[in-house]
């Protein structure tokens, strides 16, 4: 009797061990396939699709951009990715914009601007755009404009710096907001005081 009690003893504790060891074992995998399935900011931001999902107003589609240029400025990007972000950030262009910048130029121009970021160590900390209530609507030449202001602080050697731009939008034929053009805010106050 006692030897029964023994064996049935270590076959309950053997059990014991191996259930114990089996729900270890699911729950790393579980654990590590939640990891596998976490995106990067750069996927992340990648994996929004302009053509079913634009931006509705001129203040989401500079907050899109703005993601884009984190991702360009802040993440460590392949070659690829550099290219699809900048693919991306020339769907928010208008006609004229993309006309005045070829895309092999401005691909060129785009990671020499990224390689000179990381050898500064500079980064982009924060950015800020205007309230949607702050954006200034008019008409010109029969189009519809918005101009909206974005702030922007970039760290760099342990100092940040707050700087700003005025983006201009220009409405499309699909009703889209396209990015006209851009000028740092300082620029802008000068023209406005003349």
């Amino acid at each position: 009797m006692k030897n029964r009690t023994t064996k049935l003893t270590v076959i309950v504790i053997f059990l014991i061990v191996v259930v114990v060891g089996y729900y270890a074992y699911l729950s790393n995998r579980t654990r590590e396939q939640k990891q596998e399935a976490t995106l990067t900011v750069v996927q992340n931001t990648l994996g929004k699709s302009l053509e079913i999902d634009y931006p509705p107003t001129p203040k989401e589609v500079i907050k899109y951009y703005n993601e884009i240029l984190l991702c360009f400025y802040n993440e460590e990007c392949t070659e690829e990715e550099i290219e699809l972000l900048g693919n991306q950030a020339r769907a928010l262009y208008d006609t004229e914009l993309l006309a005045n910048n070829e895309l092999n130029i401005y691909l060129v121009n785009l990671k020499a601007d990224i390689q000179d970021y990381k050898k500064n160590e500079r980064r982009i900390t924060s950015t800020s755009v205007a309230s949607s209530a702050s954006v200034d609507f008019f008409e010109k030449d029969g189009y519809e404009f918005a101009r909206i202001m974005c702030g922007y602080n970039v760290m760099e050697d342990g100092v940040n710096y707050p700087s700003g731009q005025v983006y201009l939008l220009r409405r499309d034929e699909e009703k889209q907001w396209k990015i006209y053009g851009w000028e740092p805010v300082e620029e802008f106050n000068k023209k406005m005081q003349e």
